[in-house]
């Protein structure tokens, strides 16, 4: 196939390859034909086939990481909010494998805002708690999680031993159910850090959910 390089060739390629990504042809964590092999298959330079890897992240159905090439993260899903919160229950009930670990763990001090929410006094110590999450053992998310130290004692070396299910790690702490109490959807561009973690580029929009969990009678 002779493409010109000109108008929409990009977008050509972009659809094409988005096609079959819907199809199932590409597994999720498949890598994709490189800029190069596409060049060559369209008749396009290269620069035309990287526009269409661009376009195809921007939807989220792709991850390009520098130097390791493109890979399928899978097509847009659902993802529920409600009183009952399980990152990785929204995953299985895609049929999406998932996993997690915790990668950094402090004791700080609570400041307002955590403060406020957990009905804390200012300044209590809490555990400040960095996730990573994979799905399909491609990377999708990160978080941060807060706790009263003197409440959960050691609560990170049990969420690590917990393979970091927060829901798990609660168990061991006598808390067999909880809910949400309050959530906040936002977007923002991703910071260094979480465009390292999540393997996404410079300046990519990441979605940004703040959520307060509680037991049924509404205590944080």
């Amino acid at each position: 196939m002779i493409m010109s390089t000109t108008g929409t060739a990009w977008r050509r390629i972009a659809d094409d390859l988005a096609a079959s990504i819907q199809r199932g042809d590409f597994a999720i964590g498949a890598s994709l034909p490189t800029a190069l092999e596409l060049a060559s298959r369209y008749g396009v330079h290269r620069h035309t086939a990287r526009q269409a890897f661009r376009h195809l992240q921007d939807l989220g159905l792709v991850s390009v990481e520098q130097g390791r090439g493109t890979f399928v993260t899978g097509k847009p899903f659902p993802y529920r909010i409600g009183r009952q919160v399980s990152f990785r229950q929204n995953f299985a009930a895609a049929g999406i494998e998932t996993s997690g670990q915790v990668i950094a763990s402090e004791v700080v001090e609570a400041g307002e805002l955590v403060a406020r929410a957990i009905l804390v006094p200012e300044g209590t110590l809490v555990w400040a708690i960095r996730t990573f999450n994979l799905a399909a053992v491609l990377p999708i998310s990160t978080a941060m999680h807060y706790l009263e130290v003197e409440r959960f004692p050691d609560f990170a070396t049990v969420l690590r031993r917990e393979s970091s299910s927060v829901s798990a790690a609660l168990k061991v702490f006598g808390i067999d159910d909880y809910q949400r109490l309050a959530t906040r959807l936002s977007a923002r561009l991703a910071t260094p850090t979480e465009c390292e973690l999540l393997a996404i580029s410079d300046g990519a929009p990441v979605l940004t959910s703040e959520g307060l969990d509680g037991l049924a009678d509404g205590e944080p």
